[in-house]
């Protein structure tokens, strides 16, 4: 699907700062972004209360603001205007969930961005010292525990992912994680 007059003209007047332009735009694209979210969420096994959903949805309009509109800027017109905002929005909301679920990997259950950024606040605010601190406690694992925690928090697999790529039934993959992180707790707290 080509990109419709419509929504060329609405990226023209974003990128001018016309008034009520982003107001349109938002109106236009908000249940896009809100079925993109709910859908990757649903596809790697990530449940998102109500909050988790408006968090994230404000990060996708945040980065579409950022820099001056960059991102939309940058949209060629190859592709209709949706589908290069889905794939944009994707990529904002795996990153999201795999921010969660390093923060839940190192025992900070995280309900909504604020409380996440409470989470990195008071542990390593840098994150390869982050992922050095969970290589470190997955080092104390057993070998099928850390590599399903790796895949999980780190890569952001899917449990269906997981099971498949290990060969381990699915409704496994949930108990595993809680015993892992039980231990990785554990162990941080003696460390």
């Amino acid at each position: 699907m080509a990109l419709t007059d419509i929504d060329k003209k609405l990226i023209k007047r974003c990128l001018a700062e016309e008034p009520g332009a982003w107001k349109d735009f938002v109106d236009r694209f908000l249940g896009l972004f809100i079925h993109v979210i709910r859908h990757t969420a649903t596809a790697r096994s990530a449940q998102l209360s109500e909050q988790d959903v408006e968090d994230i949805c404000s990060e996708v309009f945040l980065q579409l603001l950022a820099n001056d509109f960059q991102i939309l800027a940058r949209f060629k017109g190859k592709s209709s205007l949706a589908t290069y905002l889905t794939v944009v929005s994707r990529r904002i909301v795996v990153r999201e969930i795999t921010q969660r679920r390093k923060a839940e990997a190192l025992g900070h259950v995280t309900a909504s961005r604020s409380s996440l950024d409470q989470a990195a606040a008071s542990i390593e605010v840098d994150r390869w010292e982050d992922r050095e601190q969970v290589r470190s406690l997955m080092n104390e694992l057993p070998v099928n525990e850390a590599e399903i925690v790796k895949q999980y928090h780190l890569e952001g697999r899917s449990y269906r992912e997981i099971s498949n790529s290990l060969g381990v039934p699915e409704n496994t993959i949930g108990p595993t994680l809680t015993r892992a992180r039980s231990r990785m707790k554990g162990n941080q707290v003696r460390s």
